[in-house]
Parts: structure tokens; C-alpha cells; sequence
């Protein structure tokens, strides 16, 4: 079992970046991490997974701008945010997933505005 802890997220401006943060309280090197973002009013959305061996998929609003790494070493999973847009404004969860277990953070928020 693990507890999944985001941090990172705050107030930007359009075009800024941030890094995330998902920090486990065990292993990690068996799960499918991915991060998540959920906006008021929108159902909860997949925006980047990396698979055990390190294989990414994105959904396409933020390829090119967001980058998901993983520290199998440091149980920790980043997520970088680029170019930042207004749309961008959501909830962001972190999100484990090995066989029948999957776990989630409590969520950091991230406000795109000027």
C-alpha cells in the first residue's frame, strides 16, 4: 500500500511553468503512476501516465507542454507544466495503479491567471 503526497502547484501567469511533485510513501517501482486534473464543472481527466518501464502517453490539450517523469529511486513522480494556459486550471491528483490496487493523492491545486 502507499500514500501518494502532491505538492508544487500555486498561481501562475499564462505562459509560466510549474513542476509537481507525487511523493509515495512506498515503493513505487511496480505501479503506473499518472497525474489527473480535474476542473470545476468537468469530469476528472487523464493528463499524462508513465508505465512501469517508463512508456508516456499524454492526453493531446497538453503534449509538447507537460512532461511526465518518474524517480523509482526517490518514490516520487513529476509532472513539468510549460507554457501554461488558462485552461490549465484545475485540481491535480497523482495516481498509482498496480493489478486490482490503485491509489490516489488528495490533489494540489494549480490557477492559471494574470
Amino acid at each position: 500500500q502507499v500514500q501518494l503526497v502532491e505538492s508544487g502547484g500555486g498561481l501562475v501567469q499564462p505562459g509560466g511553468s510549474l513542476r509537481l511533485s507525487c511523493a509515495s510513501s512506498g515503493s513505487i517501482r511496480l505501479y503506473a503512476m499518472a497525474w489527473y486534473r480535474e476542473a470545476p464543472g468537468k469530469q476528472r481527466e487523464l493528463v499524462a501516465r508513465i508505465a512501469r518501464f517508463g512508456s508516456t502517453n499524454y492526453v493531446d490539450s497538453v503534449k509538447g507542454r507537460f512532461t511526465i517523469s518518474r524517480d523509482n529511486v526517490q518514490n516520487t513522480v513529476y509532472l513539468q507544466m510549460n507554457s501554461l494556459k488558462p485552461e490549465d486550471t484545475a485540481v491535480y491528483y497523482c495516481n498509482a495503479v498496480y493489478l486490482e490496487n490503485t491509489y490516489w493523492g488528495q490533489g494540489t491545486q494549480v490557477t492559471v491567471s494574470s
